[in-house]
């Protein structure tokens, strides 16, 4: 199963054409205010793939009607295999920590550990995450919002929203509307860590709300 949805999801290319580019189906587009790409890690296989090996570009798009296009041709979140990702990020910049727009920011993140404490289906908490962040509804005027991330692990599905920077000031409304978007309680907290210190052991987050 999961080599069918890796091949499905390899399909389509950054060369790839939907319906909404022609003409005789659709006359206007909605623009968004921002360029997107999609990334796609695929599970590691052999032991001597590494992380460039895994990680892919899928497809850039640039309008509601392309986005839509997109969604409904791979594979929704719950039908992923485990150890695999899906990251959306503004068009130039990778989802990687040692990408320029990347290197000074950090993370929000929250993980619905076992899948079972998910209040609603994850492939909708996914979806809205997803329009919170190509509408950029999440932030205000800001622009400190790179992309978006969805883990596949084992124990958990783990949603992530990569940022600019690190200024708390610009940073708490993001994590409040996140909570919203996942649906969570007040009890369930998500984290604000930054890059730098993911990379060092026994780090505390910046931020819990």
């Amino acid at each position: 199963m999961s080599e069918e949805l890796t091949k499905q999801t390899e399909e389509l290319s950054l060369d790839s054409k939907t319906v909404f580019d022609t003409k005789e189906e659709f006359t206007a587009k909605h623009p968004l205010n921002s360029r997107w790409t999609l990334w796609y890690t695929k599970p590691q296989v052999h032991k001597n793939e590494n992380w460039h090996d895994l990680l892919k570009p899928v497809i850039t798009f640039s309008s509601v009607e392309e986005f839509w296009g997109i969604y409904n041709s791979i594979p929704v979140a719950n039908q992923l295999p485990l150890k695999s990702d899906y990251h959306l990020f503004k068009e130039g910049i990778r989802p990687e920590w040692e990408d320029e727009q990347n290197s000074k920011g950090g993370k929000w993140s929250y993980s619905f550990n076992n899948k079972r404490d998910v209040s609603g289906n994850i492939n909708e908490l996914w979806l809205r995450g997803l329009l919170a962040v190509i509408g950029e509804t999440i932030e205000d005027e800001e622009e400190e919002v790179n992309g978006i991330v969805l883990n596949i692990r084992k124990q958990a599905f783990r949603v992530g929203i990569w940022t600019k920077d690190c200024d708390e000031t610009k940073l708490t409304i993001i994590g409040e509307r996140l909570k919203k978007i996942l649906q969570l309680k007040d009890e369930q907290k998500v984290e604000f860590m930054s890059h730098d210190a993911s990379n060092k052991k026994g780090s505390e987050p910046q931020i819990v709300l």
